[in-house]
């Protein structure tokens, strides 16, 4: 509001002005009218003008916003000039990630701007705004133009892909850091002195000292970007974060990424040699010697000082410098390269290939202790903006001598549609921070945490009987093929809990006196992500008959229906488990109809079964089967009475007690005298 304000009182001064140098009378409007025009125009040309230079040293904020002032002030049949402002207003955004980028574009499309390229730009825009479907349009419509391009078919994969990589994130957690984020104004790049993961350096635009004003950057609008440290205290919190000392943070310039030899003695990072653009940047050495930085010296890596180098990052043996740069020779935009260090000087400089690099940006190298290589990219297929990418190192090309890379984008949530980049590791494990503008309605960057929670692999339950009861002192053996073979004891409300390991099959056992023992096989085989895994188990009584649930039968038949295929895996399942038993199957009926035909017909139901276990691999002399018609009434136990209230503990369902009950309740108790049962007869077959 101010600013328009100021604009507003600007127009009525100059109006007022005009209008007393030249009192003309009546005609006077029109003439007034003309020269406010003549002026305007000229007006325009000039902050076109301006804004023209501004971008050409880098200033991008103060170009954009120039353009944005101007392009309303062009009149709207003048399309080729207003195509051009919104053009060049939507660049000057782009480079210093504007949210207003893409409607800078979209107007630019609207007065007709004359170049294909604006599509590809928008396209770009729209896919950090999350707007794949729109984007998608735009890359295509570029593609007609220019079928080649190699960055616009990576955008348009990305953008129709985008939606399948959020539904399939990986088990990375991220959170905003609260310890070293201030609101307005940016953070990023955080990088670990050496191995030591109690201190980190990171680059801010806030100010250190909050009562003096700093003047902002006309390239980013902000102050400009100086490094700070920060380290954690005996209880392992972060401390509050201090500035570098002056030798490091220096008025007239602004510094960037940094990075650490192992032993974080030596310091490499960025500086733009002065607060614009035009300047360059190069890289700077710092030695710390008794607890403070020496003053940085300029790291010469090409011969021709006016080749842009940056984002430094350093091998593990501190024998190869990993950089970015804008050098000939390159595939386009800013690639990483590499070099030798030798006696302080950089040899052997090389492109880090068509693997790494695209004719997008590849920037903020990260090496590893083991030698993967992480960098952010515009250029690789990704959710929009800058997306941080994984480098493995694959094997040598012997005929060239060149070290092939696996490339793969981190995925969600380690990347958004935003701007991400700026990783580092807290040492070996898979923790640590890195950059991100998402979220951030100006664009600020924030450090945000990450971490890949271990794999958990666990197995837990309860050891029950076949009526739900605690079984006591029952005991749980747990197998694995990677010579796991543990054995516990269950506590005592039947339940166990036992850790597992990656990739292993496993088989347990449940047993305890007087029950028959219960087996379950098991895989942490391939799992993506940690996993508890529930097994109950079901021991039935080896002194008392066990009733099967869910056998059928055919109304009036001894056929065994297909529904029954569910308790007869159960009973093939128990015999198995139990190789040293033999049982007795057997079947009743109610007391409806004759007592000889229900005879006959339970014979026949319990032989059913019986010839199922053979044909399914259960040897004959372990069977024997017995048919008890109406002989034997079911007696009600406690697992009954607790499910049917309307019987009690220890009722026998004879035909005299069934007829007491009302008829819905009768048809229950016949139903329940209608049953299947083994008992064990012998517990040591082929044993002697």
């Amino acid at each position: 509001m101010i600013k328009i304000k100021n604009y507003i009182d600007k127009k009525t001064s100059t109006y007022k002005t005009i209008l007393k140098a030249f009192p003309w009378g009546r005609f006077g409007g029109a003439l007034l009218l003309l020269c406010v025009l003549i002026f305007s125009g000229c007006g325009v040309k000039r902050r076109i003008s301006k804004a023209d230079k501004r971008f050409e040293i880098g200033e991008y904020y103060t170009a954009g916003d120039l353009y944005k002032s101007s392009y309303g002030k062009v009149s709207s049949k003048d399309k080729p000039l207003r195509a051009y402002v919104a053009f060049r207003q939507g660049e000057a955004y782009r480079m210093i990630n504007h949210n207003r980028t893409s409607y800078a574009y979209l107007n630019a499309i609207r007065n007709n701007y004359p170049d294909s390229i604006v599509f590809f730009h928008y396209a770009q825009a729209l896919q950090k705004e999350g707007k794949y479907t729109d984007a998608a349009k735009n890359y295509e419509i570029y593609l007609e133009h220019d079928s080649t391009n190699v960055a616009a078919k990576n955008g348009l994969y990305a953008s129709q892909m985008a939606a399948e990589w959020r539904s399939n994130p990986t088990r990375y957690k991220v959170s905003k850091s609260k310890e070293f984020n201030v609101r307005r104004y940016s953070t990023f790049s955080p990088a670990y002195v050496g191995q030591s993961t109690d201190v980190l350096i990171f680059t801010s635009a806030r100010s250190a000292d909050k009562k003096k004003k700093t003047k902002n950057n006309a390239i980013t609008g902000m102050p400009n970007n100086n490094m700070y440290s920060v380290r954690k205290n005996a209880t392992g919190k972060w401390e509050a974060p201090e500035i570098l000392e002056a030798e490091i943070n220096t008025p007239n310039a602004e510094n960037g990424v940094s990075a650490f030899t192992a032993d974080g003695k030596t310091m490499y990072f960025t500086r733009a040699r002065k607060a614009a653009a035009d300047a360059g940047t190069e890289i700077m050495v710092s030695n710390r010697a008794g607890g403070a930085w020496s003053e940085p010296k300029p790291l010469k890596v090409f011969q021709d000082s006016t080749i842009l180098v940056a984002h430094p990052t350093i091998s593990s043996d501190g024998g190869t410098l990993y950089f970015v740069s804008d050098a000939p020779d390159g595939f386009g935009g800013k690639d990483i390269w590499r070099c030798k260090l030798e006696n302080g000087e950089c040899k052997y400089i090389e492109n880090m290939g068509a693997d790494i690099n695209t004719p997008g940006d590849e920037m903020f190298p990260m090496m590893r202790h083991d030698g993967t290589l992480y960098f952010a990219s515009d250029g690789h297929p990704g959710m929009g903006g800058l997306d941080i990418f994984r480098a493995t190192p694959l094997a040598q090309d012997d005929s060239s001598n060149k070290t092939h890379w696996v490339v793969e984008n981190m995925g969600v949530p380690i990347n958004s549609q935003f701007d991400d980049f700026g990783i580092t590791f807290a040492g070996k494990s898979e923790s640590g921070f890195f950059s991100s503008n998402r979220n951030e309605r100006q664009g600020y960057d924030m450090i945000w945490n990450f971490e890949l929670p271990e794999l958990a692999y666990v197995i837990e339950g309860k050891v029950m009987d076949d009526k739900d009861g605690i079984v006591p002192d029952a005991t749980v053996r747990l197998v694995g093929n990677d010579g796991t073979n543990t054995r516990i004891q269950t506590r005592k409300d039947g339940s166990y809990r036992i850790k597992l390991n990656k990739n292993v099959d496993y088989v347990m056992m449940a047993s305890a006196r007087g029950y028959l023992n219960q087996n379950y096989k098991f895989s942490t085989q391939e799992l993506a992500d940690s996993k508890s895994f529930q097994s109950d188990f079901h021991l039935p009584p080896i002194f008392k008959p066990v009733q099967i649930e869910n056998i059928f039968y055919e109304f009036g038949k001894w056929d065994l229906t297909p529904n029954s295929e569910a308790g007869l895996q159960v009973l093939l399942k128990l015999l198995n488990d139990n190789p040293n038993i033999t049982i007795e199957l057997s079947a009743h009926t109610d007391y409806i109809g004759n007592d000889a035909n229900n005879k006959t017909l339970s014979e026949k139901r319990a032989e059913s079964v019986v010839k199922y276990l053979i044909t399914h691999g259960i040897a004959k002399d372990r069977l024997s089967s017995a048919g008890y018609g109406e002989e034997k009434p079911f007696v009600v136990d406690a697992f009954t009475a607790k499910k049917f209230p309307f019987l009690k503990e220890n009722n026998e369902l004879t035909e005299e007690f069934i007829l007491k009950l009302t008829p819905a309740q009768q048809e229950i108790a016949n139903q329940i005298n209608r049953r299947t049962e083994f008992k064990v007869l012998k517990t040591n077959y082929n044993l002697y």
